[in-house]
């Protein structure tokens, strides 16, 4: 199975390109879909984050205020660490469970959709790497018109995450996405090229067709063993 790792920045449009590969047939595992997911009221992250953070993090109703939660966390870079190590192992499970279900059903080739992707150290599952990446001022401009927000707050927003043109380095490839949507449409025909092509035989032996060819292959080895054992015995 190829496991295509996609990254960016917040307000790079990475949630674009996702819903991109999902229009053309490719699920996505979504890592901000499986963070919501593991913070839902009575989880195990509810409970964890709740007790770190206070109960004036939650709404009437009992769930997170993510809102809330990420002033915050964005304002706060220790916060920040110690909300990233309370649910890293819920959503690290969380993805992996989701994987597993798509190796399940078959698929040969996966997005794995993780903001964090090298803050994570997920990069060392993935190949190739995406990165959608835009300049620094047309990303603030973005998030400022996106989320209506200050820009003091969008910028420490932006700032709490690894740079964009640091992850471009390490990308195999960068989409750019300071142009328009018809732009961004173009540049994503020759990803999805790219991440279509015939599996190699590691990413073929990973998949679960290439899991069967290997059982049979095993199944048949031994029955010819057994036979030709069971001959030289006599």
């Amino acid at each position: 199975m190829r496991i295509v790792g996609l990254t960016g920045g917040i307000a790079s449009g990475k949630s674009t390109v996702s819903n991109l590969f999902k229009t053309h047939g490719i699920p996505v595992v979504d890592a901000d879909l499986v963070a919501r997911d593991v913070l839902k009221k009575g989880t195990g992250g509810w409970k964890k984050v709740v007790s770190a953070f206070g109960e004036d993090i939650l709404q009437p109703d009992g769930e997170v205020d993510r809102p809330k939660l990420g002033q915050i966390v964005f304002s706060n870079p220790e916060k920040r660490q110690l909300l990233n190590r309370l649910l890293a192992p819920y959503i690290s499970s969380g993805i992996f469970w989701e994987m597993l279900k798509l190796w399940m059903k078959g698929f040969k080739v996966i997005v794995l959709d993780v903001p964090l992707l090298f803050e994570a150290k997920m990069d060392k599952w993935t190949k190739p790497i995406i990165v959608v990446w835009v300049d620094p001022e047309t990303q603030l401009q973005r998030l400022m018109l996106r989320d209506r927000t200050s820009e003091d707050d969008a910028q420490n927003r932006i700032n709490a995450q690894m740079s964009l043109d640091l992850k471009r380095t390490r990308a195999d490839i960068v989409i750019d996405n300071t142009g328009s949507l018809e732009d961004l449409k173009e540049q994503f025909q020759n990803v999805l090229f790219e991440v279509t092509k015939p599996l190699t035989w590691t990413e073929f032996g990973l998949s679960r067709q290439g899991a069967a060819s290997v059982l049979v292959s095993i199944i048949v080895g031994v029955l010819i063993f057994r036979k030709v054992y069971s001959t030289e015995s006599l």
